[in-house]
């Protein structure tokens, strides 16, 4: 591990107030660039290590990231667009902790989403100040009968609630400090939004050991026996359908879909990348001189990217005005802001995999096909065909229901 950066380097402490947008934003990508170097570094032993990433947890806290990669208020946090440029920054770097990375800031807006204006603006200040990572696990809708098969069901106990159940979580299981969940009531039946601090009494977390890509994750398994859930712990409350759902609120979903998209645009990115360094550097199956096969490849992998970003960056800008505090959203834009998500996952999805696997034709290196495992293990929960389907129903009878359910 590289020597520790100050806390808050991200945004020097005691100048974020005065500092300009854009000198914040040129120090945060310094930053991040650092990082970047860091983790590229030794991230072919960490993924045949596959521990749980409390180191890269500190790395990612001591350079100031998970502060920095908060909802944007004045003198902290930041934009989505740049949100999602440090995210997928990194996760060319390594993968595993872009994700952890992506999850923490797509969770981070939960209680923008769910909660009201005063609590948001509190927990998110305390999570500044406390250095807080933030994951979760929050079903991407509620099933028709939320008394019936919910893993977690919470009971009324006081002024407060009880929880209980299990729930697998992507990222940071073991080491977050927050934990976002939804979960459903037994006496009403209400679905509520709760975040869960770390070590609190009767959860336990059962890791996700050998698994075959983004080994660094620390995905695993939540048991809750009984947990008190304070009032303040509440976030909000589910809607039980789309219909009743605020504009605002539906974008949570595929706000994180969209923070995924930037991971696997990193993958690409370091793919090729590291192909093309082996390329260049003569460890490569042929040599560059004056292949025009290789040359085809290489400017077929590089289209492949290209046309992945293209769209990503315009499901992002489109996304960052939506999530804009002073825009005024209709009932329909969430659904068409959800259409270009699925459609960015589809064409990453995509790419990612062809890339990673066209690499390991170009290239022979030690850990090359880390990045094969990795877009194979983040694209494999959403597939193809159940989003364009989806896509297609949206663009023909503008279905808001049908975008919703591409995130299943």
């Amino acid at each position: 591990m590289t020597t520790a950066v100050p806390p808050d380097a991200a945004v020097p402490r005691g100048t974020a107030g005065r500092q300009p947008a854009d000198e914040r934003r040129r120090a945060l990508l310094r930053t991040v660039r650092d990082v970047a170097d860091d983790l590229a570094a030794d991230a072919i032993a960490r993924d045949r290590a596959g521990r749980s990433p409390d180191d890269e947890a500190a790395r990612l806290r001591e350079a100031g990231l998970l502060t920095a990669l908060t909802p944007y208020a004045p003198g902290r946090g930041t934009d989505w667009r740049t949100g999602c440029t440090v995210i997928r920054k990194i996760s060319a770097a390594d993968s595993s902790v872009g994700e952890v990375l992506a999850r923490h800031y797509a969770h981070a807006w939960s209680a923008r989403f769910y909660a009201g204006h005063q609590h948001a603006t509190a927990l998110e200040e305390e999570s500044v100040r406390e250095h807080w990572l933030w994951t979760g696990a929050l079903r991407a809708a509620a099933p028709e009968d939320e008394t019936e098969g919910a893993d977690l069901a919470l009971r009324p106990r006081g002024t407060g609630h009880v929880l209980n159940g299990r729930r697998f979580v992507e990222t940071a299981a073991a080491v977050a400090d927050q934990i976002v969940l939804d979960a459903t009531c037994a006496v009403t039946g209400d679905v509520l939004v709760v975040r869960i601090p770390s070590g609190v009494r009767g959860m336990t977390v059962e890791p996700a050991h050998d698994r075959l890509g983004q080994r660094v994750v620390g995905a695993g398994e939540l048991v809750l026996d009984r947990v008190t859930v304070a009032p303040g712990q509440v976030l909000g409350r589910r809607p039980h359908d789309e219909e009743s759902t605020p504009p605002f609120t539906a974008l949570a979903e595929p706000a994180l879909r969209l923070a995924l998209c930037h991971v696997g645009l990193g993958i690409v990115e370091g793919a090729l990348t590291e192909a093309r360094d082996l390329s260049r550097g003569g460890r490569a199956y042929r040599l560059p001189g004056a292949d025009p096969d290789l040359f085809l490849t290489y400017g077929e992998l590089a289209s492949a990217a290209q046309t992945a970003t293209a769209v990503v960056d315009r499901a992002t800008e489109v996304m960052a005005q939506a999530l804009d505090p002073g825009a005024q959203l209709d009932p329909e834009e969430p659904a068409g802001v959800s259409a270009l998500v699925a459609t960015a996952e589809t064409v990453t999805s995509k790419a990612a995999l062809h890339v990673t696997a066209r690499v390991l034709e170009l290239a022979d290196a030690p850990g090359l096909d880390r990045f094969w495992r990795n877009a194979r293990v983040l694209t494999a929960l959403h597939p193809a065909a159940h989003r364009l389907r989806s896509i297609g129903e949206h663009y023909l009878n503008g279905s808001h229901r049908a975008v919703a359910a591409a995130f299943h």
